[in-house]
């Protein structure tokens, strides 16, 4: 690894406040239903990450994925309706495992619900942030995920949305985060290597049309978006002083390593636009 990677991943420990995006194809199986052995993984390491002395706030996708287990369905739903359905359902269940998983930890969670038009309205994002802030002084680690009940077309997790992705830079910017961690099911950004292999980006000084010509679109039954939505939600974070890194959430450890500085993920740095 290069010297200058080295350096620049020697300030993530230093991060006082981080928030954690975690995507719903980390959090649940491909039948929809949650991973309780991946969540328990990722709440225990979350709640070593607090008692270190970070601020946590966490963004959690699969509320839909986790609906649709619940009412049997097969396939991400197309109408609105349905698709809110599924939220309203699964949305219950998934704050329910995370406070059982948290209060194992001795860790309390508190749910924060917000659609983008709450960015909009000032009284309504002076309160969001009021809410956060007294949460994180009472050491209660706010759990947020899009207000699918009640949001508009957003819940179709089209480019502006990306699966909470771009929620999570919101959030952000919000309560002045220093750093964000998008988990999803890749090690990172990846470009090609030799012998028709990829390898790792290790970390971006800057997102350029580039660097999106390295990503390829993807969308499952169970969440959309991707790397690209990833990449655009780093650089909203990144102009708003915050460093970000994209990682594997389904690797052993991986917020613990990510805290302790090793190289892991694609790093991009703040004020790389």
């Amino acid at each position: 690894m290069k010297k200058s990677s080295l350096k620049y991943r020697s300030v993530i420990p230093e991060a006082r406040r981080v928030v954690i995006k975690i995507g719903s194809r980390v959090l649940v199986q491909k039948t929809g239903r949650p991973d309780k052995r991946r969540m328990r993984s990722l709440v225990r390491e979350i709640a070593a990450i607090q008692a270190l002395g970070h601020e946590v706030v966490v963004v959690s996708s699969g509320a839909v994925g986790a609906g649709m287990a619940a009412l049997g369905m097969k396939q991400r739903p197309e109408s609105l309706p349905e698709l809110q359905m599924a939220a309203a359902v699964g949305q219950t269940r998934l704050m329910s495992h995370y406070d059982t998983l948290f209060g194992e930890r001795g860790c309390k969670v508190g749910q924060v619900l917000l659609t983008h038009s709450d960015f909009h309205h000032k009284i309504r994002l002076t309160n969001a942030r009021r809410t956060m802030e007294s949460l994180i002084r009472h050491s209660v680690i706010p759990i947020i995920n899009e207000n699918d009940v009640v949001a508009d077309e957003e819940i179709r997790a089209d480019l502006a949305l990306g699966d909470n992705d771009y929620l999570a830079s919101l959030v952000v910017k919000l309560i002045r985060a220093d750093l964000m961690i998008l988990l999803t099911t890749v090690d990172g950004l990846r470009e090609p290597g030799k012998q028709g292999r990829t390898r790792r980006v290790r970390y971006l000084e800057s997102i350029t049309r580039k660097t999106y010509g390295l990503v390829n679109a993807h969308d499952s039954h169970l969440s959309k978006g991707g790397m690209a939505t990833k990449l655009k939600a780093a650089a909203s974070a990144a102009k708003a002083g915050s460093c970000a890194v994209i990682a594997n959430g389904r690797e052993t450890g991986i917020l613990t390593r990510i805290l302790a500085g090793e190289d892991v993920g694609t790093l991009i740095l703040a004020s790389a636009v």
